[in-house]
Protein backbone atom coordinates (compact mmCIF):
# COMPACT_ATOMS: atom_id res chain seq x y z
CA UNK A 1 0.00 0.00 0.00
CA UNK A 2 1.02 3.71 -0.40
CA UNK A 3 0.47 7.11 0.59
CA UNK A 4 -0.31 8.98 -2.49
CA UNK A 5 0.63 12.54 -2.57
CA UNK A 6 -0.99 15.15 -5.50
CA UNK A 7 1.15 18.48 -5.24
CA UNK A 8 -0.06 20.92 -7.89
CA UNK A 9 -1.78 18.26 -10.49
CA UNK A 10 -3.59 20.37 -13.38
CA UNK A 11 -4.59 18.83 -16.81
CA UNK A 12 -5.78 20.07 -20.25
CA UNK A 13 -7.01 17.89 -23.07
CA UNK A 14 -5.43 19.14 -26.61
CA UNK A 15 -4.71 22.67 -25.89
CA UNK A 16 -2.17 25.14 -24.63
CA UNK A 17 -3.98 26.26 -21.29
CA UNK A 18 -3.88 29.61 -20.62
CA UNK A 19 -6.57 30.33 -18.65
CA UNK A 20 -8.15 28.41 -15.69
CA UNK A 21 -10.78 27.46 -17.88
CA UNK A 22 -8.84 25.80 -20.03
CA UNK A 23 -7.64 22.89 -17.96
CA UNK A 24 -10.34 19.80 -17.66
CA UNK A 25 -8.55 18.99 -13.83
CA UNK A 26 -7.67 22.75 -12.36
CA UNK A 27 -5.20 22.75 -9.28
CA UNK A 28 -5.00 19.42 -7.20
CA UNK A 29 -2.70 19.08 -3.96
CA UNK A 30 -3.63 16.68 -1.50
CA UNK A 31 -1.78 13.70 0.45
CA UNK A 32 -3.89 10.72 0.63
CA UNK A 33 -3.48 8.38 3.84
CA UNK A 34 -1.81 4.60 3.24
CA UNK A 35 -4.36 2.41 3.72
CA UNK A 36 -7.57 4.94 3.30
CA UNK A 37 -10.25 4.57 1.35
CA UNK A 38 -11.60 7.23 -0.91
CA UNK A 39 -14.19 8.24 -3.06
CA UNK A 40 -14.15 10.54 -5.55
CA UNK A 41 -17.90 11.83 -5.89
CA UNK A 42 -19.23 13.93 -8.35
CA UNK A 43 -21.29 14.42 -11.78
CA UNK A 44 -20.14 13.39 -15.03
CA UNK A 45 -17.40 16.10 -16.49
CA UNK A 46 -16.12 16.60 -13.59
CA UNK A 47 -12.52 15.93 -13.87
CA UNK A 48 -12.98 12.21 -11.42
CA UNK A 49 -11.71 10.11 -13.88
CA UNK A 50 -8.71 12.36 -15.60
CA UNK A 51 -7.64 12.47 -11.77
CA UNK A 52 -8.32 8.35 -11.65
CA UNK A 53 -5.99 8.10 -14.66
CA UNK A 54 -3.29 10.39 -13.34
CA UNK A 55 -2.79 8.31 -10.16
CA UNK A 56 -2.81 5.37 -12.78
CA UNK A 57 -0.40 6.52 -14.64
CA UNK A 58 -2.55 5.79 -17.91
CA UNK A 59 -2.64 10.07 -18.18
CA UNK A 60 0.59 12.14 -17.24
CA UNK A 61 -0.93 15.45 -15.87
CA UNK A 62 0.12 18.98 -18.26
CA UNK A 63 1.69 20.52 -14.27
CA UNK A 64 2.41 18.93 -10.94
CA UNK A 65 3.64 16.31 -9.23
CA UNK A 66 2.46 12.85 -8.04
CA UNK A 67 4.84 10.64 -5.14
CA UNK A 68 3.71 7.65 -3.67
CA UNK A 69 5.55 7.07 -0.39
CA UNK A 70 7.71 10.31 -1.15
CA UNK A 71 8.61 8.29 -4.10
CA UNK A 72 7.72 10.52 -7.47
CA UNK A 73 6.06 8.43 -10.08
CA UNK A 74 4.75 11.14 -12.65
CA UNK A 75 5.94 9.65 -15.27
CA UNK A 76 6.33 5.84 -14.65
CA UNK A 77 3.70 3.53 -16.51
CA UNK A 78 0.97 1.69 -14.46
CA UNK A 79 2.76 -1.09 -14.23
CA UNK A 80 5.63 0.80 -12.61
CA UNK A 81 3.84 1.99 -10.22
CA UNK A 82 2.24 -1.42 -9.17
CA UNK A 83 -1.15 -0.25 -9.25
CA UNK A 84 -4.37 -2.59 -10.03
CA UNK A 85 -7.37 -0.86 -11.94
CA UNK A 86 -10.78 -1.94 -12.30
CA UNK A 87 -12.85 0.27 -14.97
CA UNK A 88 -16.38 0.96 -15.65
CA UNK A 89 -16.82 -1.88 -18.10
CA UNK A 90 -15.49 -5.16 -17.47
CA UNK A 91 -11.94 -6.65 -18.81
CA UNK A 92 -11.73 -10.23 -18.91
CA UNK A 93 -9.94 -12.91 -21.00
CA UNK A 94 -13.06 -14.43 -22.81
CA UNK A 95 -11.31 -17.77 -23.57
CA UNK A 96 -10.04 -18.36 -19.68
CA UNK A 97 -12.38 -19.79 -17.36
CA UNK A 98 -13.13 -17.45 -14.45
CA UNK A 99 -10.77 -18.89 -12.17
CA UNK A 100 -7.61 -18.78 -14.54
CA UNK A 101 -8.70 -14.87 -15.36
CA UNK A 102 -8.68 -14.36 -11.62
CA UNK A 103 -5.21 -16.50 -11.32
CA UNK A 104 -3.48 -14.58 -14.27
CA UNK A 105 -2.48 -11.37 -12.24
CA UNK A 106 -0.89 -13.91 -9.83
CA UNK A 107 0.86 -16.42 -12.05
CA UNK A 108 1.73 -13.41 -14.11
CA UNK A 109 4.16 -12.26 -10.98
CA UNK A 110 5.51 -16.16 -10.57
CA UNK A 111 3.39 -16.49 -7.06
CA UNK A 112 3.33 -20.32 -6.42
CA UNK A 113 0.28 -22.16 -7.01
CA UNK A 114 -0.35 -23.23 -3.87
CA UNK A 115 -1.28 -19.30 -3.23
CA UNK A 116 -2.55 -18.78 -6.20
CA UNK A 117 -5.20 -21.63 -5.42
CA UNK A 118 -6.02 -20.16 -2.01
CA UNK A 119 -6.10 -16.32 -3.24
CA UNK A 120 -8.34 -17.39 -5.87
CA UNK A 121 -10.97 -19.62 -4.23
CA UNK A 122 -10.92 -16.56 -1.58
CA UNK A 123 -11.95 -14.33 -3.71
CA UNK A 124 -14.17 -17.06 -5.52
CA UNK A 125 -16.14 -16.95 -2.45
CA UNK A 126 -16.50 -13.55 -1.82
CA UNK A 127 -17.69 -12.82 -5.17
CA UNK A 128 -20.49 -15.34 -5.43
CA UNK A 129 -18.41 -16.60 -8.41
CA UNK A 130 -17.26 -20.27 -6.84
CA UNK A 131 -20.08 -22.17 -8.48
CA UNK A 132 -18.80 -20.97 -11.91
CA UNK A 133 -15.17 -20.97 -11.70
CA UNK A 134 -14.69 -23.57 -14.27
CA UNK A 135 -16.67 -21.88 -17.08
CA UNK A 136 -15.53 -20.09 -19.78
CA UNK A 137 -16.06 -16.44 -19.26
CA UNK A 138 -17.30 -15.85 -22.67
CA UNK A 139 -20.71 -16.94 -22.11
CA UNK A 140 -21.58 -14.74 -18.87
CA UNK A 141 -23.64 -11.94 -18.38
CA UNK A 142 -22.36 -8.17 -18.10
CA UNK A 143 -22.52 -8.03 -14.42
CA UNK A 144 -20.87 -11.73 -14.08
CA UNK A 145 -17.98 -10.37 -15.73
CA UNK A 146 -17.68 -7.50 -13.92
CA UNK A 147 -17.75 -9.15 -11.21
CA UNK A 148 -14.74 -11.38 -12.31
CA UNK A 149 -13.17 -7.89 -13.73
CA UNK A 150 -13.53 -6.56 -9.49
CA UNK A 151 -12.14 -10.03 -8.15
CA UNK A 152 -8.73 -9.25 -10.63
CA UNK A 153 -8.59 -6.14 -9.20
CA UNK A 154 -8.45 -7.55 -5.62
CA UNK A 155 -6.41 -10.86 -5.92
CA UNK A 156 -3.05 -9.48 -6.08
CA UNK A 157 -2.29 -8.13 -2.21
CA UNK A 158 1.11 -6.42 -2.78
CA UNK A 159 -0.31 -3.21 -5.33
CA UNK A 160 0.37 0.21 -4.01
CA UNK A 161 -3.20 1.16 -4.73
CA UNK A 162 -6.75 -0.32 -6.43
CA UNK A 163 -8.55 2.09 -8.34
CA UNK A 164 -12.17 1.72 -9.28
CA UNK A 165 -13.49 3.79 -12.26
CA UNK A 166 -17.39 3.46 -11.47
CA UNK A 167 -17.26 -0.86 -11.35
CA UNK A 168 -20.91 -1.40 -10.65
CA UNK A 169 -22.77 0.15 -13.64
CA UNK A 170 -23.84 -2.96 -14.90
CA UNK A 171 -24.32 -4.63 -11.84
CA UNK A 172 -27.97 -4.73 -10.38
CA UNK A 173 -28.96 -3.20 -7.32
CA UNK A 174 -28.86 -6.01 -5.16
CA UNK A 175 -25.58 -7.22 -5.89
CA UNK A 176 -24.26 -3.43 -5.44
CA UNK A 177 -25.21 -3.52 -2.13
CA UNK A 178 -23.27 -6.50 -1.78
CA UNK A 179 -20.36 -5.99 -3.20
CA UNK A 180 -20.07 -2.39 -1.88
CA UNK A 181 -20.15 -4.20 1.48
CA UNK A 182 -18.01 -6.65 0.84
CA UNK A 183 -15.21 -4.18 -0.51
CA UNK A 184 -15.45 -2.27 2.70
CA UNK A 185 -15.09 -5.80 4.55
CA UNK A 186 -11.84 -5.96 2.51
CA UNK A 187 -10.64 -3.12 2.83
CA UNK A 188 -10.74 -2.98 6.84
CA UNK A 189 -9.20 -6.71 6.38
CA UNK A 190 -6.47 -5.99 4.42
CA UNK A 191 -5.86 -2.55 4.32
CA UNK A 192 -5.79 -1.75 0.74
CA UNK A 193 -5.04 1.73 -0.08
CA UNK A 194 -8.80 2.12 -2.43
CA UNK A 195 -10.01 4.90 -4.66
CA UNK A 196 -13.19 4.81 -5.62
CA UNK A 197 -14.90 6.52 -8.70
CA UNK A 198 -18.67 7.60 -8.67
CA UNK A 199 -21.56 9.99 -9.69
CA UNK A 200 -23.64 7.98 -7.27
CA UNK A 201 -23.66 9.29 -3.82
CA UNK A 202 -24.74 6.10 -1.62
CA UNK A 203 -21.92 4.28 -3.14
CA UNK A 204 -19.69 7.01 -1.91
CA UNK A 205 -20.86 7.23 1.32
CA UNK A 206 -21.16 3.62 2.38
CA UNK A 207 -17.29 2.70 0.74
CA UNK A 208 -15.11 5.64 1.92
CA UNK A 209 -13.48 6.76 4.95
CA UNK A 210 -13.45 9.69 3.19
CA UNK A 211 -14.99 11.37 0.30
CA UNK A 212 -13.68 13.62 -2.49
CA UNK A 213 -16.11 15.90 -3.77
CA UNK A 214 -15.16 17.07 -7.38
CA UNK A 215 -17.27 20.32 -9.25
CA UNK A 216 -16.26 21.39 -12.45
CA UNK A 217 -12.85 20.36 -13.06
CA UNK A 218 -11.68 21.03 -9.05
CA UNK A 219 -12.02 19.13 -5.08
CA UNK A 220 -14.66 21.28 -3.29
CA UNK A 221 -14.68 19.42 -0.30
CA UNK A 222 -12.86 16.19 1.44
CA UNK A 223 -14.39 15.08 4.56
CA UNK A 224 -16.46 12.14 6.04
CA UNK A 225 -19.96 11.53 5.11
CA UNK A 226 -20.81 13.17 8.45
CA UNK A 227 -18.65 16.70 7.67
CA UNK A 228 -20.32 16.49 4.38
CA UNK A 229 -24.00 16.51 5.22
CA UNK A 230 -23.40 18.88 8.00
CA UNK A 231 -21.07 21.29 7.26
CA UNK A 232 -20.67 21.48 3.14
CA UNK A 233 -17.31 23.69 2.09
CA UNK A 234 -19.84 24.35 -1.30
CA UNK A 235 -23.13 24.99 -2.58
CA UNK A 236 -22.84 22.25 -4.89
CA UNK A 237 -21.76 19.81 -2.03
CA UNK A 238 -25.09 20.87 -0.22
CA UNK A 239 -26.97 20.05 -3.27
CA UNK A 240 -25.23 16.88 -4.36
CA UNK A 241 -25.47 15.28 -0.87
CA UNK A 242 -28.57 14.23 0.28
CA UNK A 243 -31.89 13.40 -0.85
CA UNK A 244 -33.78 15.79 -0.92
CA UNK A 245 -30.34 18.56 -0.75
CA UNK A 246 -29.81 21.59 0.51
CA UNK A 247 -32.22 24.44 0.47
CA UNK A 248 -29.93 27.51 -0.51
CA UNK A 249 -31.51 30.79 -0.42
CA UNK A 250 -30.54 34.03 -1.77
CA UNK A 251 -29.84 36.04 1.79
CA UNK A 252 -28.62 39.52 3.18
CA UNK A 253 -26.36 40.11 6.10
CA UNK A 254 -27.25 42.28 8.82
CA UNK A 255 -24.68 41.77 11.89
CA UNK A 256 -25.80 38.50 13.85
CA UNK A 257 -28.57 38.19 11.53
CA UNK A 258 -29.36 36.41 8.12
CA UNK A 259 -32.26 38.27 5.90
CA UNK A 260 -33.99 36.10 3.36
CA UNK A 261 -36.80 37.75 1.93
CA UNK A 262 -39.03 39.77 4.29
CA UNK A 263 -37.49 37.45 7.27
CA UNK A 264 -34.96 37.94 9.91
CA UNK A 265 -33.14 34.97 11.15
CA UNK A 266 -31.04 35.40 14.08
CA UNK A 267 -27.39 33.38 14.69
CA UNK A 268 -24.86 33.17 17.26
CA UNK A 269 -22.23 35.79 15.29
CA UNK A 270 -21.29 37.68 12.41
CA UNK A 271 -20.43 35.77 9.55
CA UNK A 272 -16.48 36.58 8.00
CA UNK A 273 -18.08 38.23 5.09
CA UNK A 274 -15.75 40.87 3.01
CA UNK A 275 -16.57 41.34 -1.06
CA UNK A 276 -18.53 39.21 -2.03
CA UNK A 277 -21.11 39.30 -4.92
CA UNK A 278 -24.13 36.88 -3.74
CA UNK A 279 -25.00 35.77 -0.22
CA UNK A 280 -26.92 32.82 0.61
CA UNK A 281 -28.27 30.31 3.55
CA UNK A 282 -27.97 26.94 3.25
CA UNK A 283 -30.18 24.91 5.46
CA UNK A 284 -30.65 21.43 5.02
CA UNK A 285 -34.53 19.88 5.09
CA UNK A 286 -33.78 17.70 8.10
CA UNK A 287 -32.64 20.91 9.87
CA UNK A 288 -35.98 22.92 9.26
CA UNK A 289 -38.91 22.18 12.22
CA UNK A 290 -42.40 22.48 11.31
CA UNK A 291 -44.72 23.62 13.00
CA UNK A 292 -47.37 26.20 14.82
CA UNK A 293 -44.51 28.99 15.76
CA UNK A 294 -41.81 30.31 13.88
CA UNK A 295 -41.94 32.20 10.42
CA UNK A 296 -45.03 31.96 7.93
CA UNK A 297 -44.91 28.97 5.02
CA UNK A 298 -47.00 27.98 2.64
CA UNK A 299 -47.17 24.30 2.08
CA UNK A 300 -47.55 23.58 -1.77
CA UNK A 301 -47.12 19.85 -2.36
CA UNK A 302 -46.46 16.87 0.52
CA UNK A 303 -44.58 13.50 -0.82
CA UNK A 304 -44.93 10.57 1.59
CA UNK A 305 -42.04 8.24 0.74
CA UNK A 306 -42.72 5.53 3.35
CA UNK A 307 -40.83 6.35 6.92
CA UNK A 308 -40.46 10.34 5.78
CA UNK A 309 -42.39 12.85 4.28
CA UNK A 310 -40.95 15.44 2.44
CA UNK A 311 -42.94 18.89 2.24
CA UNK A 312 -42.57 21.31 -0.32
CA UNK A 313 -43.09 24.89 0.66
CA UNK A 314 -42.82 28.55 -0.10
CA UNK A 315 -40.56 30.20 2.51
CA UNK A 316 -40.59 34.01 1.64
CA UNK A 317 -41.12 33.87 -2.11
CA UNK A 318 -38.41 30.87 -2.37
CA UNK A 319 -39.51 27.05 -2.83
CA UNK A 320 -37.45 25.08 0.04
CA UNK A 321 -38.20 21.28 1.13
CA UNK A 322 -38.85 20.03 4.47
CA UNK A 323 -38.21 16.11 5.94
CA UNK A 324 -40.35 15.19 8.85
CA UNK A 325 -41.55 11.71 10.20
CA UNK A 326 -43.90 9.73 8.88
CA UNK A 327 -46.55 10.79 11.78
CA UNK A 328 -45.22 14.33 11.51
CA UNK A 329 -48.38 16.82 11.72
CA UNK A 330 -48.73 19.72 8.89
CA UNK A 331 -50.73 22.48 10.40
CA UNK A 332 -53.38 24.19 8.67
CA UNK A 333 -51.04 27.69 9.31
CA UNK A 334 -47.76 25.91 9.25
CA UNK A 335 -44.87 27.96 10.31
CA UNK A 336 -40.92 26.92 10.15
CA UNK A 337 -37.24 27.50 12.61
CA UNK A 338 -34.41 26.83 11.80
CA UNK A 339 -32.08 24.51 13.95
CA UNK A 340 -28.99 27.45 14.36
CA UNK A 341 -26.71 24.06 14.57
CA UNK A 342 -27.95 23.23 10.85
CA UNK A 343 -27.60 27.32 9.05
CA UNK A 344 -24.70 27.69 7.13
CA UNK A 345 -23.80 30.99 5.76
CA UNK A 346 -22.39 31.25 1.96
CA UNK A 347 -20.45 34.17 0.18
CA UNK A 348 -20.20 33.44 -3.74
CA UNK A 349 -20.40 29.56 -3.23
CA UNK A 350 -18.15 28.92 -0.81
CA UNK A 351 -18.95 28.50 2.77
CA UNK A 352 -17.52 31.48 5.03
CA UNK A 353 -16.59 31.42 9.01
CA UNK A 354 -18.33 33.37 11.82
CA UNK A 355 -16.42 35.60 14.41
CA UNK A 356 -15.16 33.81 17.53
Amino acid sequence: MAKIGLHGIRHAYGVRPGRPNDYALKEVSHDWEDGGAYALLGPSGCGKTTLLNIISGLVTPSEGQILFDGRDVTHLSTEERNIAQVFQFPVIYDTMTVFDNLAFPLRNRGVPEAEVRRKVNEILEITGLADRAKRKARGLTADLKQKISLGRGLVRSDVNAILFDEPLTVIDPHMKWQLRSQLKMLHRQFGFTMVYVTHDQTEALTFADKVVVMYEGEIVQIGTPAELFERPSHTFVGYFIGSPGMNVLPAQVDGASIIVGDQSIAIDRAPKIAGASRIELGIRPEFIRLGREGMPVTVTKVEDIGRQKIVRAAFAGKPIAIVLPEDGEIPTDARVSFDPQGINIYADSWRVAVEG
